[in-house]
């Protein structure tokens, strides 16, 4: 009967378990005979079979023909398209380059605020094929919108419609539009679409300067019918340095807004894999689901009024979708769970069914399988990119087998957790064994309540296990009616907490499965009433085999092929100063394709001066001389240079005869710009542009770009110490070189200047 239970017990885990990953996005299914009122992913997928067939990163050709479509699409439907074009500079990123955001606009029937619909049409440079980012969010609003107008009803509140520009080199088309454009001021609530991998579901991130109760009000009013969302992460989001174009217009307008973006199959995100065929098809519907929902909702609602000066704590939850309570809840919550604790504490002991020595083996056991899963889980991961070094040049931190490790380390962590508790699998007062766990979780709650109060749901755990403790104390059940019992109560624990051991290795890298397996500790010890048995060796040995399974599985798929490319890279270095040239590559293991330059007589290490900004801060693994090619760099002519009391101002103008994509200027001292202007366009709103040293400015050449001014003024006795660095994008087409192209299985790596020519100099100012 014992064997009976634990198995009833273990299915009703997995169930849920289940359950939890299924009500947080739609499953598939493709209406041949959709209404023309209603949103078709069929509709949707043939757009972005089109928009996606090749890069489009500013500056390309196939960025205009994405642009083009975009507009006839917004034409056919009957809207009047604009495109704002606007040199936009982000001192944040050190980014600029001229804008050209896709505007529309749907008139309301009041003169209220408007809705503001917000995606990006750029991909990333040089290689993605920006499907998923942010194709899916042009689609889901071309056909979103479309369906919406078939509905013949005139909204209350005008719809404005952005698709911006140059998301992906630093929010530009965002902050040129919140910037400059008169419609901003119109604006009352922003919902913007975006990607950062091809699946999964998609998570909603409130964007707002003040507190969340209406806003989260509001998007339950809207009836989603898969909200997947956290406070917890709503309040890591608000300590990060945000970077979506809805953080503009939180930042320079005070505008709220929801983002809605999914982080599955990271590994595609900004690679050439970031493709049609393997973007989603759940996903993108979840996205329909979000727009459908919030747009009939926002469209016809006063969007005036979403400030509010409350916190809301919120969290998935069985049935209820989103259970909420207001942060002032938490402490109360806290305290209340600290005087059961203690009166279960002292009836427990009074009944003799606690003892102060076993509370102590059970305290001691759980911080030890804490301490042993997140330190295992740890170490084993380095240890494993010592075993496969080719993980490292998956820049994303996620690999191909990624979710196979998660299920590998899972079990590992299980196995660790049935050999721990072994050791003490007589003690016969079990109900010693909760105590623990109980209180260490109610210290992770004063923390939170007052550091972190969007993971005060953490408190819920605690009440159920505070429920098993009272069973335990005060009901003599049978042991297999107990066991059941104590897994039913843990439903809402495993609901809540199953998919975070997923997302957090998932978004953040497999660095962090530690912090998974220190989850998996820390819900364990909550449920040891329904793990806990005298023999536990078949559960053990279970957990023991699925680990090694999937460990083996990881194993076989740890290399690359056609469906999962290897990332290389390759770069050439000319510095025209010296005349001196090298070639440089971020991979940590060599391919065919790398090494056909990068042979035993290269290098290790990097070249001075040489790396472009990346967002990783990746330097060259190794370098190699090469020939200098002598390639012609840009022309610089110095329009303005004159001294004016204390103060040099100079304005000087950058041409190239060949296509050059970015121009990276790179300051070796402390740089104190005032009236920074790039064509014309004031930088930091006017205010001095300080940068104590390195890159101070990116401008990435768009379509008609054909030069480049810059004008400023420094203190009359400043000594300029600046390098220039022309990047091109035309390595494996230059005449200069005789470079074997990539096979199938293998792509750009993403992340890093990749595929270009670097020409370096020193500005002589």
């Amino acid at each position: 009967m014992k064997s009976f239970s634990s198995l009833v017990s273990g299915l009703i885990i997995l169930g849920v378990v289940y359950w939890s990953f299924s009500d947080m996005k739609p499953s598939f299914s493709s209406k041949k005979n959709v209404s023309k009122t209603e949103f078709s992913i069929d509709n949707a997928l043939y757009h972005l079979k089109r928009i996606s067939k090749e890069v489009h990163h500013v500056g390309s050709k196939n960025h205009k023909e994405v642009q083009n479509y975009i507009v006839k699409e917004l034409q056919k439907m009957g809207l009047e398209t604009e495109i704002q074009t606007q040199t936009a500079v982000n001192k944040k990123w050190f980014a600029a380059t001229t804008s050209e955001n896709i505007i529309a606009r749907i008139k309301g029937t009041e003169n209220q605020k408007a809705l503001l619909l917000l995606t990006h049409y750029d991909s990333n440079p040089h290689s993605s094929l920006g499907a998923s980012d942010a194709g899916s969010g042009v689609v889901t609003i071309l056909e979103g919108v479309r369906a919406f107008l078939a509905n013949k009803k005139q909204p209350k509140n005008d719809i404005i419609i952005l698709i911006s520009d140059a998301e992906e080199l630093g929010l530009l088309g965002a902050q040129a539009f919140v910037n400059e454009h008169s419609w901003t001021k119109d604006v009352g609530l922003v919902l913007n679409f975006e990607a950062r991998g091809s699946g999964g579901p998609s998570y909603m991130l409130m964007e707002t300067n003040g507190k969340n109760s209406k806003l989260l009000s509001a998007f339950l009013a809207a009836k989603p019918n898969y909200p997947a969302a956290n406070s917890l992460m709503y309040s890591i989001y608000k300590k990060l340095p945000n970077d979506t174009d809805l953080t503009v217009f939180r930042e320079d307008a005070d505008i709220n807004g929801f983002n809605f973006a999914f982080i599955g199959d990271h590994f595609d995100y900004h690679t050439a894999q970031d493709s049609y065929e393997r973007l989603d098809r759940e996903t993108l519907m979840h996205q329909a689901d979000y727009f459908t929902s919030t747009v009939n909702y926002f469209a016809n609602t006063d969007l005036s009024n979403l400030n509010s000066d409350e916190d809301f704590v919120y969290v998935n939850f069985p049935f209820a979708k989103l259970l909420t309570y207001p942060f002032s809840w938490v402490v109360p919550m806290l305290i209340v769970a600290v005087v059961l604790f203690l009166g279960l504490i002292f009836f427990g002991i009074t009944k003799r069914k606690l003892s102060i020595i076993g509370i102590g083996k059970g305290l001691g056991v759980f911080l030890l399988s804490i301490m042993l899963c997140g330190g295992i889980s740890f170490g084993l991961w380095k240890l494993i990119l010592i075993i496969h070094p080719q993980y490292q040049d998956m820049l994303h931190g996620f690999t191909y087998n990624g979710y196979q490790y998660i299920l590998a380390f899972v079990f590992l962590n299980l196995w660790i957790l049935f050999k721990t508790y072994k050791y003490i699998s007589k003690h016969e007062k079990t109900t010693d064994l909760l105590i623990g766990p109980i209180f260490i979780w109610l210290i992770i709650n004063f923390l939170i309540s007052s550091s972190l109060k969007g993971a005060g749901f953490f408190i819920i755990p605690i009440f159920a296990a505070l429920a098993i403790l009272a069973i335990a104390i005060f009901m003599n059940l049978e042991e297999k009616s107990k066991r059941i019992l104590f897994t039913i109560l843990s439903i809402p624990t495993i609901y809540i907490f199953a998919p975070l051991v997923k997302m957090f290795p998932v978004g953040l890298g497999l660095k962090i499965l530690f912090v998974s397996g220190i989850l998996i500790a820390l819900v364990f010890g909550l449920m040891i009433l329904t793990f806990h048995q005298k023999k536990t060796f078949w559960m053990q040995k279970t957990a023991g085999l699925f680990a090694i399974i999937f460990f083996g599985l990881a194993t076989y798929n740890s290399g690359f092929s056609i469906d999962n490319k290897k990332p290389n890279s390759m770069v050439y270095i000319q510095n025209s100063d010296d005349e001196t040239a090298y070639f440089g590559t971020y991979n940590h293991t060599l391919d065919n394709y790398t090494k056909q330059i990068f042979d035993e007589n290269a290098t290790k290490g990097s070249i001075a001066n040489a790396e472009t900004k990346s967002k990783y801060n990746t330097r060259f693994t190794y370098h190699k001389k090469t020939n200098y090619r002598n390639i012609k760099s840009s022309k610089i002519a110095t329009d303005l240079d004159t001294i004016i009391g204390n103060k040099r101002f100079i304005e000087f103008t950058i041409s190239s005869e060949r296509k050059v994509n970015k121009l990276e200027f790179v300051t070796k001292t402390a740089l104190k710009l005032h009236q920074f202007k790039v064509n014309d366009v004031l930088a930091n709103n006017g205010k001095t542009y300080n940068v104590k040293k390195g890159t101070f400015l990116v401008y990435h050449l768009a379509n008609q770009d054909k030069e480049v001014t810059l004008s400023f003024s420094v203190a009359k006795d400043y000594n300029f110490d600046i390098i220039l660095n022309e990047i091109s994008y035309d390595l494996l087409e230059n005449p200069n070189f005789n470079i074997t192209p990539r096979t199938q299985e293998k792509m750009p790596m993403p992340f890093v200047t990749n595929d270009a020519i670097i020409i370096s100099k020193k500005l002589k100012l």
